[in-house]
Protein backbone atom coordinates (compact mmCIF):
# COMPACT_ATOMS: atom_id res chain seq x y z
CA UNK A 1 0.00 0.00 0.00
CA UNK A 2 1.34 3.56 -1.15
CA UNK A 3 1.75 5.71 1.95
CA UNK A 4 0.10 9.11 1.63
CA UNK A 5 2.87 10.91 1.68
CA UNK A 6 4.36 9.27 -1.36
CA UNK A 7 1.14 9.45 -3.09
CA UNK A 8 1.26 13.39 -2.57
CA UNK A 9 4.77 13.55 -4.18
CA UNK A 10 4.10 11.95 -6.75
CA UNK A 11 0.79 13.82 -8.20
CA UNK A 12 2.67 17.41 -7.44
CA UNK A 13 5.47 15.62 -10.08
CA UNK A 14 2.49 14.79 -12.45
CA UNK A 15 1.02 18.64 -11.91
CA UNK A 16 4.66 20.53 -12.40
CA UNK A 17 4.84 17.81 -15.44
CA UNK A 18 1.61 18.85 -16.88
CA UNK A 19 2.25 22.11 -15.62
CA UNK A 20 5.41 22.41 -18.08
CA UNK A 21 3.81 20.88 -21.28
CA UNK A 22 1.40 23.40 -21.36
CA UNK A 23 3.43 26.37 -20.55
CA UNK A 24 6.10 25.58 -23.09
CA UNK A 25 3.07 25.34 -25.72
CA UNK A 26 1.95 28.37 -24.83
CA UNK A 27 5.16 30.60 -24.16
CA UNK A 28 7.00 29.22 -27.04
CA UNK A 29 5.61 31.18 -30.05
CA UNK A 30 6.09 34.45 -27.64
CA UNK A 31 9.68 33.68 -26.59
CA UNK A 32 10.39 32.90 -31.02
CA UNK A 33 8.46 36.17 -31.76
CA UNK A 34 10.55 38.34 -28.99
CA UNK A 35 13.59 37.00 -30.03
CA UNK A 36 14.28 34.99 -26.80
CA UNK A 37 13.98 31.72 -26.62
CA UNK A 38 12.32 28.97 -24.07
CA UNK A 39 15.92 28.14 -23.47
CA UNK A 40 17.22 31.74 -22.37
CA UNK A 41 13.70 31.82 -20.29
CA UNK A 42 14.22 28.73 -18.59
CA UNK A 43 18.02 29.33 -17.98
CA UNK A 44 17.01 32.56 -16.22
CA UNK A 45 14.32 31.36 -14.04
CA UNK A 46 17.17 28.94 -12.61
CA UNK A 47 19.53 31.05 -12.22
CA UNK A 48 17.19 33.29 -10.44
CA UNK A 49 16.43 30.46 -8.11
CA UNK A 50 19.81 29.16 -7.33
CA UNK A 51 21.92 33.14 -6.99
CA UNK A 52 19.05 35.39 -6.13
CA UNK A 53 19.22 36.57 -2.54
CA UNK A 54 15.95 35.91 -1.75
CA UNK A 55 13.49 33.21 -2.26
CA UNK A 56 11.73 33.22 -5.78
CA UNK A 57 8.35 32.29 -6.82
CA UNK A 58 8.29 29.97 -9.61
CA UNK A 59 4.62 30.68 -10.48
CA UNK A 60 4.50 34.03 -9.81
CA UNK A 61 7.77 33.96 -12.90
CA UNK A 62 5.71 31.18 -15.33
CA UNK A 63 2.58 33.58 -14.63
CA UNK A 64 4.49 36.97 -15.58
CA UNK A 65 6.07 35.55 -18.40
CA UNK A 66 2.53 34.08 -20.08
CA UNK A 67 0.96 37.62 -19.35
CA UNK A 68 3.96 39.72 -20.64
CA UNK A 69 5.77 37.79 -23.18
CA UNK A 70 8.93 39.37 -22.03
CA UNK A 71 11.69 38.08 -19.47
CA UNK A 72 11.82 41.70 -18.27
CA UNK A 73 8.16 41.73 -17.48
CA UNK A 74 8.29 37.83 -15.68
CA UNK A 75 11.38 39.23 -13.32
CA UNK A 76 8.61 42.49 -12.18
CA UNK A 77 5.66 40.61 -12.25
CA UNK A 78 7.58 37.93 -9.43
CA UNK A 79 10.39 40.39 -7.83
CA UNK A 80 10.36 43.99 -6.45
CA UNK A 81 13.91 45.20 -7.26
CA UNK A 82 14.68 47.66 -9.56
CA UNK A 83 18.26 46.17 -9.95
CA UNK A 84 17.82 42.90 -10.91
CA UNK A 85 17.21 42.59 -14.84
CA UNK A 86 17.47 41.07 -18.04
CA UNK A 87 20.33 42.64 -20.76
CA UNK A 88 19.75 41.58 -24.05
CA UNK A 89 23.16 40.99 -25.77
CA UNK A 90 22.95 45.06 -27.15
CA UNK A 91 22.51 46.10 -23.69
CA UNK A 92 24.86 43.91 -22.17
CA UNK A 93 27.52 45.24 -24.63
CA UNK A 94 26.75 48.16 -23.53
CA UNK A 95 27.16 47.53 -20.03
CA UNK A 96 30.78 46.14 -20.68
CA UNK A 97 31.22 49.61 -22.33
CA UNK A 98 30.48 51.61 -19.53
CA UNK A 99 32.71 49.71 -17.07
CA UNK A 100 35.58 50.58 -18.80
CA UNK A 101 34.75 54.29 -18.51
CA UNK A 102 34.38 54.87 -22.36
CA UNK A 103 31.11 55.00 -24.22
CA UNK A 104 28.84 56.66 -26.70
CA UNK A 105 26.33 59.03 -25.41
CA UNK A 106 25.42 62.36 -23.20
CA UNK A 107 27.10 61.29 -19.94
CA UNK A 108 24.63 61.06 -17.18
CA UNK A 109 23.91 58.07 -14.89
CA UNK A 110 20.85 57.43 -14.05
CA UNK A 111 18.90 55.04 -11.81
CA UNK A 112 15.48 54.36 -10.34
CA UNK A 113 14.11 56.38 -7.51
CA UNK A 114 10.47 56.67 -6.54
CA UNK A 115 10.27 54.99 -9.74
CA UNK A 116 11.08 57.42 -11.82
CA UNK A 117 13.55 57.28 -13.78
CA UNK A 118 16.20 60.06 -12.35
CA UNK A 119 19.42 61.25 -13.41
CA UNK A 120 21.78 60.38 -10.28
CA UNK A 121 24.93 62.35 -11.77
CA UNK A 122 26.54 64.31 -14.56
CA UNK A 123 29.70 63.85 -15.54
CA UNK A 124 31.16 66.96 -15.70
CA UNK A 125 32.65 68.34 -19.02
CA UNK A 126 30.09 66.06 -20.79
CA UNK A 127 26.99 66.77 -23.19
CA UNK A 128 24.79 65.89 -20.09
CA UNK A 129 26.53 67.99 -17.71
CA UNK A 130 26.90 71.11 -19.75
CA UNK A 131 23.73 71.04 -21.12
CA UNK A 132 22.33 71.79 -17.48
CA UNK A 133 20.99 68.14 -16.27
CA UNK A 134 21.24 68.08 -12.49
CA UNK A 135 21.25 65.21 -9.92
CA UNK A 136 16.93 64.31 -9.04
CA UNK A 137 15.94 65.72 -12.74
CA UNK A 138 13.33 62.98 -13.61
CA UNK A 139 13.26 62.11 -16.77
CA UNK A 140 9.59 62.00 -18.56
CA UNK A 141 10.15 62.26 -21.46
CA UNK A 142 12.92 60.94 -24.25
CA UNK A 143 12.30 62.05 -27.78
CA UNK A 144 9.14 62.46 -27.44
CA UNK A 145 8.29 58.75 -26.05
CA UNK A 146 7.03 58.74 -22.11
CA UNK A 147 9.06 56.67 -19.71
CA UNK A 148 6.52 56.32 -17.45
CA UNK A 149 6.65 51.88 -18.16
CA UNK A 150 10.27 52.13 -19.35
CA UNK A 151 13.24 49.89 -18.24
CA UNK A 152 16.50 51.70 -16.70
CA UNK A 153 18.07 49.27 -19.70
CA UNK A 154 15.29 50.70 -22.74
CA UNK A 155 16.26 54.52 -21.37
CA UNK A 156 20.11 54.68 -21.63
CA UNK A 157 19.48 52.51 -24.68
CA UNK A 158 17.20 55.54 -25.96
CA UNK A 159 20.06 58.17 -24.90
CA UNK A 160 22.58 56.02 -26.96
CA UNK A 161 23.31 57.22 -30.43
CA UNK A 162 25.63 58.18 -33.39
CA UNK A 163 28.38 60.23 -32.53
CA UNK A 164 26.88 64.55 -33.14
CA UNK A 165 23.60 62.87 -33.29
CA UNK A 166 21.05 64.89 -30.93
CA UNK A 167 18.28 63.87 -28.40
CA UNK A 168 15.21 65.87 -27.29
CA UNK A 169 14.95 64.73 -23.22
CA UNK A 170 11.63 66.14 -21.03
CA UNK A 171 13.19 66.87 -17.88
CA UNK A 172 11.27 67.87 -14.40
CA UNK A 173 13.24 69.49 -11.81
CA UNK A 174 11.85 69.37 -8.34
CA UNK A 175 8.42 68.69 -9.20
CA UNK A 176 7.82 71.48 -11.27
CA UNK A 177 6.88 71.67 -15.03
CA UNK A 178 8.26 69.35 -17.75
CA UNK A 179 10.24 71.38 -20.09
CA UNK A 180 12.63 69.75 -22.83
CA UNK A 181 16.27 69.84 -22.96
CA UNK A 182 18.15 69.26 -26.42
CA UNK A 183 21.92 67.42 -25.91
CA UNK A 184 24.15 66.15 -28.61
CA UNK A 185 25.42 62.61 -28.64
CA UNK A 186 29.50 62.45 -27.92
CA UNK A 187 32.07 59.81 -27.49
CA UNK A 188 32.07 59.84 -24.01
CA UNK A 189 35.68 59.20 -21.55
CA UNK A 190 34.82 59.26 -18.32
CA UNK A 191 37.38 60.18 -15.92
CA UNK A 192 37.34 59.36 -12.30
CA UNK A 193 39.61 62.11 -11.03
CA UNK A 194 38.00 65.57 -11.70
CA UNK A 195 39.74 67.60 -9.30
CA UNK A 196 42.93 67.51 -7.25
CA UNK A 197 44.08 70.33 -5.61
CA UNK A 198 46.71 71.23 -3.02
CA UNK A 199 45.65 74.32 -0.66
CA UNK A 200 48.11 76.16 1.10
CA UNK A 201 47.58 77.71 4.74
CA UNK A 202 45.07 80.69 4.57
CA UNK A 203 43.55 79.65 1.58
CA UNK A 204 40.45 79.39 3.41
CA UNK A 205 39.48 81.55 7.20
CA UNK A 206 40.64 79.67 10.02
CA UNK A 207 42.70 77.27 7.69
CA UNK A 208 46.55 77.31 9.18
CA UNK A 209 47.59 74.10 7.75
CA UNK A 210 48.12 72.87 3.95
CA UNK A 211 45.92 70.17 2.52
CA UNK A 212 44.89 68.52 -0.37
CA UNK A 213 41.31 68.15 -2.21
CA UNK A 214 40.45 65.37 -4.35
CA UNK A 215 37.21 64.50 -6.23
CA UNK A 216 36.06 61.62 -7.09
CA UNK A 217 32.74 61.49 -10.15
CA UNK A 218 32.59 57.95 -9.90
CA UNK A 219 34.44 54.35 -9.55
CA UNK A 220 35.54 52.65 -12.27
CA UNK A 221 38.54 50.32 -13.68
CA UNK A 222 40.66 53.13 -14.23
CA UNK A 223 40.14 54.41 -10.78
CA UNK A 224 42.54 52.93 -8.35
CA UNK A 225 45.15 54.37 -10.82
CA UNK A 226 44.01 57.55 -11.38
CA UNK A 227 43.87 58.10 -7.11
CA UNK A 228 47.23 57.04 -7.08
CA UNK A 229 48.25 59.68 -9.64
CA UNK A 230 46.41 62.15 -7.79
CA UNK A 231 47.74 61.18 -3.94
CA UNK A 232 51.48 61.27 -5.79
CA UNK A 233 50.47 64.79 -6.89
CA UNK A 234 49.74 66.03 -3.49
CA UNK A 235 53.17 64.27 -2.18
CA UNK A 236 53.84 64.59 1.69
CA UNK A 237 53.12 68.38 1.70
CA UNK A 238 48.95 67.84 2.73
CA UNK A 239 49.42 67.70 6.22
CA UNK A 240 45.43 66.17 5.45
CA UNK A 241 43.00 65.31 3.01
CA UNK A 242 39.29 65.48 2.07
CA UNK A 243 37.86 63.35 -0.44
CA UNK A 244 34.83 64.62 -2.40
CA UNK A 245 32.42 61.68 -3.21
CA UNK A 246 29.22 63.93 -3.67
CA UNK A 247 27.23 63.10 -6.16
CA UNK A 248 29.30 59.67 -6.86
CA UNK A 249 26.84 57.63 -8.06
CA UNK A 250 29.05 54.43 -7.72
CA UNK A 251 30.38 52.05 -10.16
CA UNK A 252 32.16 48.42 -9.49
CA UNK A 253 32.40 46.58 -6.14
CA UNK A 254 36.40 46.33 -7.19
CA UNK A 255 37.15 49.79 -7.47
CA UNK A 256 35.45 50.51 -4.07
CA UNK A 257 37.56 48.34 -2.49
CA UNK A 258 40.76 49.82 -3.78
CA UNK A 259 40.49 52.70 -2.57
CA UNK A 260 39.47 52.26 0.58
CA UNK A 261 42.33 50.04 0.49
CA UNK A 262 44.81 53.08 -0.37
CA UNK A 263 43.80 54.54 3.43
CA UNK A 264 43.39 50.95 5.38
CA UNK A 265 46.00 49.02 6.31
CA UNK A 266 43.99 46.20 7.56
CA UNK A 267 40.71 45.30 8.81
CA UNK A 268 37.20 45.16 7.17
CA UNK A 269 36.46 47.23 4.49
CA UNK A 270 32.74 45.64 3.56
CA UNK A 271 30.40 43.11 4.52
CA UNK A 272 28.81 40.80 1.56
CA UNK A 273 25.70 39.29 3.20
CA UNK A 274 24.46 36.39 0.08
CA UNK A 275 21.79 33.87 0.60
CA UNK A 276 20.55 32.05 3.56
CA UNK A 277 22.52 34.83 5.54
CA UNK A 278 25.93 33.90 3.95
CA UNK A 279 28.57 36.67 5.29
CA UNK A 280 31.49 37.38 3.45
CA UNK A 281 34.13 40.03 4.79
CA UNK A 282 36.76 42.19 2.32
CA UNK A 283 39.62 42.78 4.68
CA UNK A 284 42.06 45.55 3.47
CA UNK A 285 45.76 44.71 3.10
CA UNK A 286 49.02 46.74 3.67
CA UNK A 287 50.64 47.47 0.45
CA UNK A 288 49.80 50.36 -1.67
CA UNK A 289 48.22 52.02 1.78
CA UNK A 290 48.76 55.64 2.42
CA UNK A 291 50.38 57.18 5.18
CA UNK A 292 47.47 57.92 7.57
CA UNK A 293 46.82 61.45 8.19
CA UNK A 294 43.71 63.36 9.17
CA UNK A 295 40.88 63.24 6.68
CA UNK A 296 37.74 64.18 6.10
CA UNK A 297 35.00 62.81 2.83
CA UNK A 298 32.24 64.77 1.55
CA UNK A 299 28.95 62.84 0.87
CA UNK A 300 25.47 63.81 -0.14
CA UNK A 301 22.40 62.61 -1.11
CA UNK A 302 23.70 61.22 -4.59
CA UNK A 303 26.18 59.45 -3.43
CA UNK A 304 25.79 55.77 -3.80
CA UNK A 305 26.75 52.19 -4.13
CA UNK A 306 30.70 52.19 -4.13
CA UNK A 307 30.68 56.11 -2.62
CA UNK A 308 28.69 54.08 0.45
CA UNK A 309 31.20 51.41 0.94
CA UNK A 310 33.84 53.53 0.74
CA UNK A 311 32.74 56.36 2.94
CA UNK A 312 31.03 53.42 5.70
CA UNK A 313 34.77 51.76 6.00
CA UNK A 314 36.28 55.24 6.79
CA UNK A 315 33.88 56.03 8.60
CA UNK A 316 33.56 52.58 10.97
CA UNK A 317 37.14 52.44 11.01
CA UNK A 318 37.78 55.77 12.33
CA UNK A 319 39.97 56.62 9.70
CA UNK A 320 37.61 59.79 8.35
CA UNK A 321 34.94 62.01 9.28
CA UNK A 322 31.76 62.18 7.63
CA UNK A 323 30.61 66.10 6.32
CA UNK A 324 27.38 66.31 3.90
CA UNK A 325 24.37 64.54 3.62
CA UNK A 326 22.92 61.13 3.92
CA UNK A 327 23.82 59.36 1.55
CA UNK A 328 21.50 57.68 -1.26
CA UNK A 329 21.51 54.11 -0.29
CA UNK A 330 22.18 51.69 -2.82
CA UNK A 331 23.18 48.72 -1.08
CA UNK A 332 22.69 45.52 -2.84
CA UNK A 333 25.14 43.84 -4.89
CA UNK A 334 24.71 43.62 -8.51
CA UNK A 335 25.96 39.88 -9.85
CA UNK A 336 26.29 40.27 -14.06
CA UNK A 337 26.06 36.77 -15.53
CA UNK A 338 26.34 36.27 -19.07
CA UNK A 339 23.78 33.80 -20.67
CA UNK A 340 24.19 31.53 -23.50
CA UNK A 341 23.00 33.46 -26.01
CA UNK A 342 25.13 36.61 -25.61
CA UNK A 343 22.71 38.57 -23.50
CA UNK A 344 23.17 38.50 -19.73
CA UNK A 345 21.07 38.63 -16.37
CA UNK A 346 21.99 41.03 -13.91
CA UNK A 347 20.43 39.80 -10.55
CA UNK A 348 20.77 41.27 -6.86
CA UNK A 349 22.97 38.30 -5.36
CA UNK A 350 23.91 39.97 -1.89
CA UNK A 351 23.75 42.78 0.17
CA UNK A 352 26.04 45.09 1.25
CA UNK A 353 27.09 45.90 5.13
CA UNK A 354 29.77 47.96 6.38
CA UNK A 355 33.03 47.41 8.20
CA UNK A 356 30.99 48.10 11.04
CA UNK A 357 27.93 45.67 10.17
CA UNK A 358 25.52 48.57 9.26
CA UNK A 359 23.29 47.46 6.64
CA UNK A 360 22.93 50.23 3.73
CA UNK A 361 20.44 49.32 1.25
CA UNK A 362 17.77 52.09 1.88
CA UNK A 363 19.23 53.86 5.03
CA UNK A 364 22.29 55.06 3.50
CA UNK A 365 25.11 56.70 5.45
CA UNK A 366 24.57 59.37 8.44
CA UNK A 367 27.64 61.78 8.09
CA UNK A 368 28.78 62.77 11.33
CA UNK A 369 28.02 66.58 10.43
CA UNK A 370 25.18 67.30 8.79
CA UNK A 371 25.31 70.23 6.41
CA UNK A 372 22.25 71.32 4.05
CA UNK A 373 22.94 73.17 0.74
CA UNK A 374 21.25 76.47 0.32
CA UNK A 375 18.24 76.44 -1.56
CA UNK A 376 19.33 78.90 -4.15
CA UNK A 377 23.48 77.19 -3.70
CA UNK A 378 22.37 75.09 -7.06
CA UNK A 379 21.39 77.94 -9.11
CA UNK A 380 24.77 79.20 -8.22
CA UNK A 381 26.45 76.57 -10.08
CA UNK A 382 24.86 77.08 -13.48
CA UNK A 383 25.22 80.21 -15.36
CA UNK A 384 23.59 81.42 -18.65
CA UNK A 385 25.58 79.04 -20.60
CA UNK A 386 26.08 76.49 -18.65
CA UNK A 387 27.23 75.14 -15.57
CA UNK A 388 29.93 76.86 -14.10
CA UNK A 389 33.18 75.79 -11.92
CA UNK A 390 32.28 74.57 -8.20
CA UNK A 391 32.97 77.21 -6.17
CA UNK A 392 34.82 75.83 -3.22
CA UNK A 393 35.00 78.92 -1.42
CA UNK A 394 31.16 79.54 -1.21
CA UNK A 395 30.46 75.90 -0.73
CA UNK A 396 29.78 74.99 2.98
CA UNK A 397 29.82 71.84 2.81
CA UNK A 398 33.23 71.89 1.68
CA UNK A 399 34.05 74.73 4.37
CA UNK A 400 32.42 72.84 7.16
CA UNK A 401 35.00 70.09 6.02
CA UNK A 402 38.02 72.41 6.43
CA UNK A 403 37.02 73.71 9.63
CA UNK A 404 36.81 69.47 10.71
CA UNK A 405 39.97 68.59 9.14
CA UNK A 406 42.09 71.96 10.47
CA UNK A 407 40.83 70.52 13.93
CA UNK A 408 42.14 67.23 13.39
CA UNK A 409 45.20 68.46 12.05
CA UNK A 410 45.83 70.39 14.86
CA UNK A 411 44.62 67.48 17.67
CA UNK A 412 46.99 65.66 16.32
CA UNK A 413 50.01 68.65 16.02
CA UNK A 414 49.39 68.81 19.74
CA UNK A 415 49.84 65.28 20.80
CA UNK A 416 52.82 65.26 19.04
CA UNK A 417 54.34 67.97 20.71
Amino acid sequence: MISRRRLLAIFIVLMIAGSAALWSAQIGAQADSKDQSLRTVLEVISLLKTQYIEDVDTIALISGYIESGTINGMIKAAIDDPYTRYLDAKSYEQMQIDTHGEYGGIGIMVGIKNDKITVVAPFEGTPGYLAGLRPGDEIVSIDGKSTELMSLDEAVGLMRGPEGSSIILGIRRKGGEPFEVEVSRQIIQVPSVTDVELFQPESFPGQPYPFGYIRLQRFSEKTDAELEQALQRLGGEAAGLILDLRDNPGGTLGAAIDVANRFLPDGPIVHIVGRDGQRRTIHAFRRGTQPRRPMVVLVNEYSASASEIVSGALQDRGYAVLVGMPTFGKGLVQTVIPLRDGSALSLTSARYETAGGRDINKEGIEPDYVVEMPDDFEEELWGEDGPIERPLHNDPQFLKAVEVLMEQIGQRARMAG
